[in-house]
């Protein structure tokens, strides 16, 4: 997923405009060619297909040639493996590569305040000016320790054929029509919707969406930085979610399905024609895409934004979303700044815009994407009068796991409403 999220002490709530301004592009070199010699780099990003995986190795070789005696070693890892135990094994060891995938909220935080980051705040002032609003939940106290490359909303992925089948004439609006076209698709023997509960987040996303539904957006801007769960909407998220369950509307062994990985991961099973729906994040197009028997992101791809749900005290008009970014190690040399600039300058976002593969940061950017399913998502973050953080991202690395795992005992029949709200009160009291 590019996609996904851990975090430390800080809430974030990002609202953000995606405007189009007429801004001037980086070059790689930056008048830095000759300041870098026998200067080797190592980045880490969560890419291990095309076309990001592709656009990064181009990155890394034009930077290269911009300045000569600097080698960029770029690797691309699993997107799970790099966020729960590569990069935080390398940055407790003292071995960490010098620019890498950081996740907002309190995952930022809480490698700031041990200081494994760079302050960028002055050395990326202009770049960070022009990326805007977008670069917020990568702030820590007035400080910005890592830019943004993709910043998007979560909503629901889904083929188009398979709803044309079902006689599904447009996408659902609100709960009660989703759950009837959930019907309408398994009439005609096709499953709904795909979930990876294996890698815990991606059930956690339908929890933390009906959590939006039910909570008012003074209880999200509150409750999630004091860590006080005491309100009743986030025991009427766990019990919607339940009712929710009780329709079966989920892929086959969905406790034990993967997100993003082979074709039988949720991503995989939509992919390939298996399945109707998934909700997942913006960067689900090109993990679709890269699943297909031609790596390509299919003709029948569509995206809508998660139905209303009636009730609750939530804003239909906020979103839940999040995005991708890069620092830069404490220890890193100098030349590793320019790289950063570069790979979020103006050009290198509209190529990435390009690729289809997400919805990139830099306003810049906004008129290079092509991909209509990524122009909707662009919308509709440019609509939404906040944008919730992924929760986990929010609260913090501590909340992740314990977290997540009692909303999918909810989902294996195991967990209730109220042992989602003692996770969350259980894991603040510990801190």
């Amino acid at each position: 997923m590019m996609n996904k999220r851990a975090a430390t002490r800080w809430a974030a709530i990002a609202a953000v405009s995606v405007t189009v301004g007429a801004l001037a592009a980086c070059t790689p070199a930056d008048d830095n060619a000759g300041k870098g010699d026998g200067v080797t780099i190592r980045w880490w990003h969560n890419a291990t297909s095309d076309p990001l995986q592709g656009l990064w190795a181009d990155v890394a070789a034009e930077f290269e040639a911009a300045n000569p005696g600097v080698t960029v070693e770029v690797t691309g890892y699993q997107n799970e493996d790099l966020q729960r135990t590569l990069i935080p094994n390398a940055l407790q060891s003292g071995d960490a590569p010098d620019v890498f995938q950081v996740w907002p909220g309190g995952e930022v935080r809480a490698q700031a305040e041990a200081g494994y980051l760079r302050d960028l705040t002055e050395d990326a002032a202009d770049l960070i000016a022009e990326i805007g609003g977008a670069v917020k939940p990568w702030e820590v106290d007035g400080a910005q320790y890592a830019l943004p490359f993709s910043f998007g909303v979560t909503g629901i992925w889904y083929n188009k054929d398979l709803f044309a089948q079902a006689g599904i004439d447009a996408p659902p609006e609100t709960l009660d029509e989703l759950v009837e076209a959930n019907e309408a698709l398994k009439a005609e023997g096709i499953t709904p919707i795909a979930v990876g509960a294996g890698d815990l987040w991606p059930a956690g996303h339908w929890w933390y969406q009906f959590a939006l539904n039910a909570c008012s957006v003074e209880t999200l801007q509150t409750a999630i930085p004091a860590r006080e769960f005491d309100d009743p909407c986030w025991i009427e998220a766990g019990e919607n979610l339940e009712e929710f369950l009780a329709t079966e509307p989920f892929n086959d062994g969905f406790l034990a399905t993967p997100a993003q990985t082979g074709a039988d991961s949720s991503a995989g099973l939509v992919a390939n024609g298996n399945v109707a729906m998934e909700f997942m994040g913006p960067w689900n197009s090109g993990v679709i895409g890269s699943l297909t028997a031609d790596t390509t992101v299919p003709e029948f791809l569509g995206w809508f934004p998660f139905p209303t749900v009636p009730g609750g005290e939530g804003d239909p008009t906020v979103t839940m979303g999040g995005g991708d970014g890069f620092g830069v190690s404490a220890d890193a040399p100098d030349i590793a700044v320019e790289l950063l600039k570069y790979i979020h300058s103006a050009e290198v976002q509209q190529r990435f815009a390009e690729t289809g593969a997400g919805i990139a940061a830099h306003p810049a950017a906004a008129d290079s994407l092509s991909d209509p399913n990524l122009q909707q998502i662009a919308s509709g973050l440019a609509g939404s009068s906040f944008v919730q953080l992924w929760l986990d991202s929010a609260l913090g690395p501590e909340f992740g796991n314990p977290l997540n795992q009692a909303i999918v005992n909810i989902f294996g029949g195991v967990g209730t409403p109220e042992d989602v709200v003692t996770a969350l009160k259980d894991t603040a009291a510990a801190l």
